[in-house]
C-alpha cells in the first residue's frame, strides 16, 4: 500500500503542473495536423485516398533528430536553453497555425499541405524542447508521473484542437477556428515563463567547432548505439503503436462515413474519449510506479491491440451512438495507459548528457508509424472495407509485442533499460 500512496503523492508536485501545461501545448498542434485536418478535408469533399496521404504532412516528426542537436546545445540569449527555445518556437507555431487557417483545401489542397508541414515542423521542434525539459527536471523515479502529467496535458490539448475545433466549426468559419487555436499556444508560453530552468553542466566555451560537432551531434548517437540490442530497441519504438497509428489516421473519416455529425463526434470522440484517455493515463502512471516500465508496456500493448477491435464491431453496427461511445471509451482508455508506459520507457532510455537529441531520435522513429507508415491507411481502408481494415490494424500490433518480449529477456531489470553496453 505504501508504494501506491507514494505513487499517488508525487502528482501534487508543482513541477508536474508545469509539465502538464507543456503537454497541452504539445498536443494542440499534433491533432490539428491529424484528425482535425482530416475532418476539415472530409467536410469539403477531398477524397479518402488523398486524406490518407495527408498523414505525410507530419514528416517533420520523423526527422526532428536532425536539428535536435542544435536545440540541445545552442543557448538563446534569454531565459536559458530550454525556456528560451520554447518561447521562440511557440511564436513561430502560432503564426503557422494562423497561416494554415487562410488556406482553402477545396480549391488548392497543396497550400494546405505546405502550411500543415510548417505547423508540424514547429510542433516537432517544440516537442524536442518539452521532452528534454521533462526528463532533465525530474529524477528517474518520478519519470512515470512526469509521463502521465505530459499525457494528461497533451490530451487536454487534443480536446481543444479536436472537440473544440470540430464543434465550433459548425458555427464559425475555419479562419476563426484557427485564430482561436493559435491563441491557445499562449498556454505553453505561460508554462515556459513560469518554469524553472533545469540545471545542467556548463559548456566549455573554448571548444573548437570540431569539438562541438563531436559533443553535440556524434556523441549522442554513438552513446545510443553502444547499448545492447539498440537495433531491436529502435524497431520496438517504431512498431509499438503502429497499429493504433494506422487505425487512428482514418478514425475521423470513418465516423463521417458512418453518418455521425460534427457535434456527435465532438461529444463522444473528443470529449468523452479524452476523459477516458485521462483516466487511462493516470492508471498507466500508477501501473508503471507499481509494476515497472516493462510489464506496464506489455499490459498496455495487449490492451491497445484489443481496443482497435472495438472499431471493427462499430463498423458492423453502423450509426450507433452506444457503440461509438463503447469503442472510443475503451480504445482511448487503453491508449492512455499504454502511452504513459511508453513515454516513461523512452525517457528512461535517454542519457542525461544528450537528453533532447536522444529523445528526439526515439520519438522520430515512433513518428514514422504515425506519418509515413500510416499514409497508405486511406487506400487500405478502401481496399479492405472498414471492418477488415480495423482487424488488420489490430494484427499490426503483434510485431511490437514480440519485440517487447525479446527486450524483456535482454533487460530483465528496469535499470538496465538505459545502460550502455560495455562488452
Amino acid at each position: 500500500m505504501k508504494r501506491w500512496r507514494d505513487a499517488i503523492a508525487v502528482y501534487g508536485d508543482k513541477r508536474l503542473f508545469v509539465i502538464l501545461l507543456m503537454g497541452f501545448s504539445s498536443g494542440l498542434p499534433l491533432l490539428l495536423t491529424l484528425s482535425t485536418l482530416t475532418y476539415w478535408l472530409a467536410k469539403v469533399g477531398v477524397d479518402r485516398t488523398s486524406i490518407g496521404l495527408f498523414a505525410s504532412v507530419g514528416i517533420p516528426y520523423s526527422f526532428k533528430f536532425l536539428w535536435a542537436p542544435l536545440l540541445d546545445q545552442i543557448r538563446p540569449p534569454f531565459l536559458g536553453r530550454r525556456r528560451g527555445w520554447g518561447i521562440v518556437i511557440q511564436l513561430g507555431l502560432a503564426a503557422a497555425i494562423v497561416a494554415m487557417g487562410f488556406t482553402d483545401p477545396a480549391a488548392n489542397a497543396w497550400w494546405t499541405a505546405v502550411a500543415a508541414i510548417v505547423v508540424a515542423f514547429f510542433s516537432a521542434s517544440q516537442d524536442i524542447v518539452i521532452d528534454a525539459y521533462r526528463i532533465e527536471i525530474l529524477p528517474e523515479e518520478e519519470q512515470g508521473a512526469g509521463a502521465a502529467a505530459t499525457q494528461i496535458g497533451y490530451r487536454f490539448g487534443l480536446l481543444a484542437a479536436g472537440a473544440g475545433a470540430l464543434a465550433v466549426s459548425d458555427f464559425v468559419s475555419w479562419h476563426a477556428v484557427f485564430f482561436m487555436l493559435a491563441a491557445l499556444v499562449g498556454v505553453g508560453m505561460i508554462a515556459f515563463l513560469i518554469a524553472p530552468e533545469p540545471q545542467v553542466a556548463a559548456v566549455d566555451r573554448r571548444e573548437t567547432f570540431g569539438d562541438w560537432i563531436r559533443r553535440s551531434v556524434i556523441a549522442p548517437f554513438t552513446d545510443f548505439i553502444g547499448r545492447r540490442g539498440w537495433v531491436v530497441i529502435l524497431l520496438f519504438v517504431l512498431t509499438y503503436k503502429v497499429g493504433e497509428a494506422i487505425s487512428g489516421t482514418m478514425a475521423t473519416p470513418f465516423y463521417v462515413d458512418l453518418g455521425f455529425t460534427g457535434v456527435e463526434i465532438a461529444a463522444v470522440s473528443k470529449v468523452f474519449g479524452i476523459i477516458a484517455t485521462l483516466v487511462g493515463t493516470l492508471a498507466g502512471g500508477l501501473v508503471v510506479a507499481r509494476f515497472g516500465i516493462m510489464r506496464a508496456l506489455m499490459l498496455g500493448g495487449i490492451l491497445q491491440a484489443l481496443g482497435i477491435l472495438l472499431f471493427a464491431v462499430l463498423a458492423i453496427k453502423g450509426h450507433d451512438m452506444v457503440w461509438l461511445t463503447v469503442a472510443i471509451g475503451g480504445d482511448n482508455f487503453v491508449s492512455g495507459l499504454g502511452s504513459a508506459a511508453f513515454v516513461a520507457y523512452l525517457s528512461a532510455l535517454c542519457n542525461p548528457a544528450f537528453t533532447a537529441t536522444q529523445y528526439a531520435l526515439l520519438t522520430s522513429f515512433m513518428a514514422v508509424g504515425r506519418t509515413l507508415l500510416s499514409s497508405g491507411s486511406g487506400w487500405l481502408s478502401l481496399q479492405l472495407g472498414w471492418t477488415e481494415f480495423f482487424v488488420v490494424s489490430t494484427g499490426l500490433a503483434i510485431p511490437g509485442l514480440l519485440l517487447l518480449v525479446w527486450l524483456m529477456r535482454l533487460y530483465p531489470t528496469e535499470k538496465a533499460t538505459a545502460e550502455p553496453s560495455h562488452a
